[in-house]
């Protein structure tokens, strides 16, 4: 088999929201405590978001629906975006395991730029 790059980074895309999806599910409490406080309906919103993940990760597998997948990511992705922000608001905070400190936060943020950009790779 003969993989291209083009297909290796689609595979990691896959495996990258599949996983993030499903993360939600295990554990939630770390998604939920870095939403903003103005977000109602938190652990609907995180399940929903892991679902959405899931499915779009899925849809990117398939060349009928990969295009649309891309584009809904990129409009995923944005939506996170108030996120991101509220994390360089708490910043520093343990994530988990993990301490986030302000330039982490940021640097996650900047991060969303490239996975839009990657999703976008996928349109064309």
């Amino acid at each position: 088999m003969n993989l291209s790059a083009h297909s290796i980074s689609l595979w990691l895309m896959i495996i990258l929201y599949v996983t993030a999806g499903c993360n939600h599910f295990i554990r939630p409490r770390i998604y939920i405590k870095i939403m903003p406080d103005y977000f109602p309906l938190k652990w609907w919103l995180n399940y929903a978001a892991g679902l959405f993940e899931i499915g779009l990760g899925i849809a990117l597998y398939f060349d009928a629906t990969r295009y649309w997948a891309a584009w809904l990511i990129m409009a995923m992705l944005t939506s996170f975006f108030p996120v991101h922000i509220h994390m360089q608001q708490l910043a520093p905070f343990k994530w988990g395991k993990i301490t986030i400190t302000k330039k982490i936060a940021f640097i996650r943020t900047l991060l969303q730029f490239a996975l839009i950009y990657w999703a976008y790779t996928f349109t064309r």
